[in-house]
């Protein structure tokens, strides 16, 4: 049987790490450098970097960031935000991710996931799906950050990204997330009963009890959050420790020593 995995999902805006509720980016909470190096000894099994900027400069400075993080990044990096073509996901490869997300476009462009889980093996692809009720209170996937609807139902749409292709599907609630009320378990049920490829739930996490809530009644295949990781001191080593504590098939580790993270060296990106 896989084991569960817990990822920290780290949002960036303008090369700053920060606080999202329903797709709103208020507080600047730190950097990445950070963020990494302290996940890194941490207990985590997987890290995922979004960037939610839309300048061509911010771009640039995403790159850097990138290329510095997977020198220090220790466990699979996923790397996504406003990823359009076959070009850019090389880049990022070359720059040191392990796994591309991809959202807008792949609705935008359904061939984009076919003819990238061709090219870099479905492993490599993540397809992000962003889910909030719409006017009539059903379910719609949701593109460009939680602005512009679809018409997609996100079932339908699950489905279809895995005949397409792709390896893994992050699933967000925007309705949910940052409210630290929990995942949307009935969304969650619905996409993971209704495909064969591993599900990532994200958005609500407010307390540990809501990644055991995520894995034994969402079925989700890993759990994720960010807001809390950021918030919460020693926060995803107690995270692990809750989830091999409630009998999850984690990844185990040495949980009565904490480690003592590394310092940031900041010059090794800027």
């Amino acid at each position: 049987m896989l084991k569960k995995r817990l990822i920290p999902n780290i949002i960036l805006n303008e090369g700053n790490v920060v606080q999202s509720v329903n797709f709103k980016h208020t507080n600047v909470i730190g950097n990445a450098i950070t963020a990494v190096d302290f996940f890194n000894s941490w207990a985590i099994d997987e890290i995922i970097v979004l960037d939610v900027s839309r300048t061509r400069k911010e771009r640039e400075k995403f790159h850097r960031i990138i290329r510095g993080l997977s020198k220090r990044c220790f466990v699979p990096l996923t790397v996504g935000g406003w990823i359009s073509d076959i070009d850019e996901i090389k880049l990022f490869l070359k720059e040191g991710a392990d796994k591309i997300c991809i959202n807008t476009e792949a609705v935008k462009n359904n061939l984009l996931i076919k003819e990238s889980s061709e090219f870099f093996g479905s492993q490599c692809i993540v397809v992000s799906i962003d889910v909030k009720k719409n006017v009539n209170q059903e379910y719609e996937v949701f593109i460009n950050r939680g602005k512009d609807e679809t018409g997609l139902e996100p079932i339908e749409w699950a489905k279809k990204v895995e005949k397409l292709g792709a390896g893994e599907i992050l699933l967000t609630s925007i309705d949910k997330e940052g409210t630290k009320q929990g995942y949307d378990l009935k969304l969650l049920k619905e996409i993971t009963n209704n495909v064969g490829i591993p599900v990532i739930s994200f958005g609500g996490v407010g307390k540990w009890e809501h990644f055991v809530d995520g894995i034994n009644v969402g079925n989700a295949d890993a759990v994720s959050a960010a807001n809390i990781f950021h918030y919460t001191e020693h926060s995803t080593f107690n995270a692990k420790k809750f989830l091999f504590e409630s009998k999850l098939n984690v990844r185990m580790q040495e949980f009565y020593k904490l480690p003592t993270p590394r310092k940031p060296k900041y010059d090794e990106i800027f």
